[in-house]
C-alpha cells in the first residue's frame, strides 16, 4: 500500500508540494489538514477517544475526526471521507474558519497545519472503526471547555488549540 501523502502549503494555503505524512510530521512542515466538529440538535459536540494503537496521542479525547486532504480532494470531500472511515457515518459539512497552528508531540513528531474546521449535524449512533476510535460521546460545549482546563492531559494537543479557535469564532 502506498504511503499517505499530505499537501504541503504556504501561509496562503497554496499547494507547494506533496510529502509522505510521517516525513512532513518529522520535519514539522506546514501542510493542509481539516478538523470535523459534528453537533447534535442539542448543540452537543461528538468527541472521540483515539484508539490505543494510534502512533501518536493514543487514548486521548479529540474532536469528531480530523485528517489530511488528498491531492485534488476538496475540504468537504475529505471531511466526509474521513468521517465515514473513522466514525462510520456521513453528514453534510460546512467549511467555517481556517488557521495555522503548530503542536509538537513527545515522540518527536510535530503537527504544523493549515487547518480547516468543518462543521456538521448528526443524530444517531456512529459505527466506530476500532483501528481509529476507542470510544465516543456527546458533550456540552461549556462543560467541555471547563473539563479541558481541569484535565488538559486527557485531550489531544491539537484539539485544545482548535477548540479554542472554534469556540472564540462562535462567541
Amino acid at each position: 500500500m502506498a504511503q499517505e501523502k499530505v499537501i504541503l502549503v504556504n501561509e496562503k494555503d497554496e499547494q507547494i508540494g506533496l510529502m509522505e505524512k510521517i516525513e512532513a510530521h518529522e520535519k514539522a512542515l506546514l501542510h493542509r489538514a481539516f478538523s470535523v466538529f459534528v453537533f447534535n440538535d442539542r448543540n452537543e459536540l461528538m468527541i472521540q477517544q483515539r484508539a490505543l494503537s494510534k502512533y501518536h496521542s493514543p487514548g486521548l479525547w479529540t474532536n469528531t475526526c480530523c485528517s489530511h486532504q488528498r491531492e485534488g480532494e476538496s475540504n468537504i470531500e475529505a471531511g466526509k471521507r474521513r468521517l465515514m472511515e473513522e466514525m462510520g457515518f456521513t453528514t453534510d459539512l460546512k467549511d467555517t474558519i481556517s488557521f495555522i497552528y503548530k503542536a509538537p508531540f513527545d515522540n518527536g513528531l510535530t503537527e504544523h497545519e493549515y487547518d480547516h474546521i468543518l462543521v456538521g449535524n448528526f443524530e444517531g449512533e456512529p459505527n466506530l472503526n476500532p483501528d481509529e476510535v476507542a470510544a465516543w460521546k456527546w458533550v456540552d460545549m461549556e462543560e467541555l471547555k471547563a473539563d479541558m482546563k481541569k484535565n488538559p492531559q486527557i485531550y489531544t494537543e491539537w484539539f485544545k488549540i482548535i477548540f479554542d479557535k472554534y469556540y472564540s469564532h462562535i462567541q
